[in-house]
């Protein structure tokens, strides 16, 4: 007769045979301790090297497994993780001293110091695939001692503490990553965090407690953290008990709603981490007939924000009119304007639409995102109702990938994309979309405006950029107001709403907690008793 741990893991593959072959693996494995959880998300993951890893369970595992120099509490405020102490700025902004912790090692017994802090940072500088986030900002990185890390920046940069809490500049092992500084480990990572990886496969993952982790140990036994990309399967394996806890991403949005309802009956403990998720259109700018100013502007008037949240979401996600989350912001701002189907009218006649001419535009929406078609749908649909004399919509279903490697080609007049900033600041949200490095008039030909595909840009605004990261406290916030007005004016960019992550854990477990970052919290995961 199997142990009671064993028939769980058989009844797990059979529930979900047909949908990874990774879970049907576990049924081979030896019967988990009842401490030893396990952690479903969507999708898979591919790589986890910091210079490397993009994806939302990539860096969700990361956040397990590493640590950055500093965090974001529950407040927003700055917190020393693997740093010893707040940065010291110095040289009119232009020098930043980091003094680091003496007490930490990583998992192959490696003593992390400002050497290893420096081998990291210049091994992302050097190979990472999203060192684009650093902007030229790091001239060199330097060992002003053993335990303190000194930066020298091409120009002041208010953003780059928040860009020290970004995960993907986790420090590594010197010793283990000694063969692959200009190259990718994927498969293996030796860090700091309170866990360390004793098993990789690309939809499977296991975690094991890090004896020697400098804080707080891990309130449970280890992790087994699968990966999935069928949302039912991940909904049916937390009903059926099979899964510990579950994260929120990519699954269908009612099935959302049904976990949501069951946490307010108490059947499920549910937690929910910061809104750092954007939801946006993208309108092509430079080409006819979206390169009239007015006419962007009329389809920004033509959005129905909370018709939207409540018909894919029921409610919870929530309206946005910024391009940046309203908890990174010191005082709300909404530039983008409201729903008024009549001003959106009145801004197509100006540009010579309605009555014997209507604008049809092609709305280009992810076919594997569920999301993506009910927006587009319900877009459609409050156009026919309250435009359809001036405008209709036509849809076209791209799977993401060919989205992602068409929209710098100006291949989509309007399209549905997310965005999540690669560390929690405006600049982060404002600059990947708004930046140009060359310009012709309006038209941004060089720079992430066109590589975001709405080639759109300003007279002042890459200018406006780089001095709001020079500033600080109200300077700053005003300048970066400013910004987004113009963003507004320019209507190449419609945000629609704001996505908070969630997660799901059996009755028996702890509630799940994230942090500043929008990271679950594995360690704190515990059996409640």
């Amino acid at each position: 007769m199997p142990s009671s741990g064993r028939r769980n893991s058989l009844r797990w593959a059979a529930a979900l045979f047909g949908f990874s072959l990774a879970l049907s693996q576990i049924a081979c494995q030896p019967a988990r301790h009842s401490q030893r959880l396990i952690v479903a998300s969507a999708g898979k993951i591919t790589s986890l090297d910091p210079a490397q890893a993009s994806t939302f369970d990539a860096l969700q595992l990361l956040s397990a497994l590493g640590e950055p120099l500093y965090r974001l509490n529950h407040k927003g405020d700055l917190e020393p993780r693997l740093a010893s102490a707040p940065p010291q700025i110095s040289d009119g902004g232009l020098t930043i001293s980091i003094p680091l912790r003496k007490d930490v090692l990583f998992h192959d017994g490696t003593h992390f110091n400002a050497a290893a802090m420096a081998f990291s940072l210049r091994r992302f500088l050097r190979i990472g695939t999203l060192n684009y986030v650093i902007g030229g900002r790091i001239a060199t990185v330097e060992t002003a001692s053993p335990y303190l890390l000194r930066l020298r920046l091409t120009r002041p940069s208010s953003s780059l503490e928040g860009l020290l809490t970004s995960i993907n500049l986790t420090p590594i092992s010197p010793t283990a990553y000694a063969k692959h500084r200009d190259q990718f480990l994927n498969k293996q990572f030796i860090g700091t965090g309170p866990y360390r990886l004793t098993s990789f496969q690309t939809q499977q993952q296991r975690l094991e407690p890090f004896l020697q982790y400098w804080s707080t140990q891990a309130s449970n036994a280890g992790i087994d953290f699968i990966n999935l990309s069928n949302s039912t399967a991940l909904f049916g394996a937390l009903r059926s008990g099979e899964v510990d806890v579950l994260l929120s991403n990519s699954l269908d949005e009612d099935q959302r709603l049904a976990l949501h309802h069951l946490a307010k009956q108490g059947k499920l403990r549910e937690g929910e981490g910061p809104a750092l998720e954007i939801g946006y259109i993208t309108l092509l700018s430079n080409a006819p007939p979206l390169n009239q100013p007015l006419l962007r502007q009329a389809l920004a008037y033509s959005l129905d924000r909370q018709l939207m949240v409540k018909r894919v979401s029921y409610g919870l996600r929530r309206p946005l009119r910024s391009l940046v989350p309203p908890n990174l912001q010191a005082e709300p701002l909404t530039p983008w304007p409201s729903y008024n189907p009549q001003r959106a009218k009145q801004l197509l006649k100006k540009t010579g639409y309605c009555g014997t001419q209507k604008l049809t535009l092609p709305f280009t929406f992810r076919s594997n995102v569920p999301a993506d078609k009910l927006l587009a749908l319900t877009w459609q649909a409050q156009v026919e109702r309250d435009l359809s004399d001036c405008l209709t919509l036509k849809l076209n279903s791209v799977e993401s990938t060919t989205v992602y490697r068409q929209l710098g080609e100006g291949a989509f007049q309007a399209v549905i994309l997310e965005w999540r900033g690669a560390y929690p600041d405006p600049e982060a949200y404002l600059a990947p979309l708004l930046s140009c490095s060359q310009a012709n008039g309006s038209v941004c030909e060089e720079g992430e405006a066109a590589i975001s595909g709405s080639f759109w840009t300003t007279d002042g605004l890459e200018t406006s950029l780089r001095h709001s990261d020079e500033l600080r406290g109200p300077d700053r916030l005003h300048q970066l107001r400013e910004i987004e007005r113009s963003a507004a004016g320019g209507a190449a960019y419609l945000p629609i709403w704001l996505v908070a992550p969630r997660a799901w854990a059996q009755r028996r477990l702890s509630k799940p907690e994230f942090d500043g970052s929008g990271h679950l919290m594995l360690q704190r995961l515990r059996e409640l008793h």
